[in-house]
């Protein structure tokens, strides 16, 4: 390749880049991911991706609200998405306290929680009266929880049938990925694992 064309080639990858949504060229893998916002799960790294293969929405506890939802649906619907993977952590900050119990604390600020606007470039929509600790979303089981988004994001209209899901846990302890209730941890260097028979004398 002479240089005159190395330089075009070059050029024209950096076009396809900036305009990648006037061109209609989804993410490199077709991807969307929801993952916990924690400085300590390192998306890119746990699923193995680089620059431009994904498109990666985070939010406290990585949880299937409606902002969630509307992003899901335009990377969908619009911007050739086609799996989405749901990556939830042990250790996550929103196991450390109730909805209840947050929502007491603002209380105790002074902010009152039944008349805050939700979304400030819509300020009409609100939440109904004692529903702002549940709006919260804490958990206690990181397994069901994730196992949970991903039923919810396929229960979405908004996201279309063909659309692959599946959930993941990031262990913050072992810095590696593992499914919903596998812990390799219960299944190693245990008698009951390796199927050990007891014997009498």
């Amino acid at each position: 390749m002479s240089l005159h064309e190395q330089i075009d080639r070059e050029i024209e990858e950096k076009q396809n880049w900036a305009l990648r949504r006037q061109l209609e060229i989804p993410n490199n893998k077709r991807l969307w991911v929801l993952a916990c916002m924690d400085e300590r799960l390192p998306v890119e790294k746990a699923l193995g991706i680089g620059e431009g293969d994904a498109h990666i929405f985070r939010n406290a506890g990585g949880l299937v609200t409606d902002d969630a939802i509307r992003s899901a649906m335009l990377t969908t619907q619009f911007f050739g998405t086609k799996e989405i993977i749901v990556i939830n952590h042990t250790e996550c900050g929103m196991m450390t306290a109730s909805g209840d119990f947050l929502t007491q604390a603002l209380k105790e600020q002074g902010i009152d929680v039944d008349e805050v606007i939700i979304d400030p470039a819509l300020p009409d929509l609100k939440l109904p009266r004692g529903v702002f600790s549940t709006w919260i979303k804490t958990f206690t089981d990181v397994d069901a929880i994730t196992d949970k988004q991903v039923e919810l994001l396929r229960s979405s209209p908004l996201i279309p049938d063909d659309v692959v899901i599946h959930g993941y846990i990031w262990e913050v302890e072992t810095q590696n990925l593992r499914r919903p209730y596998e812990r390799l941890s219960e299944k190693v260097n245990t008698a009951e694992a390796m199927g050990a028979k007891t014997h009498s004398a």
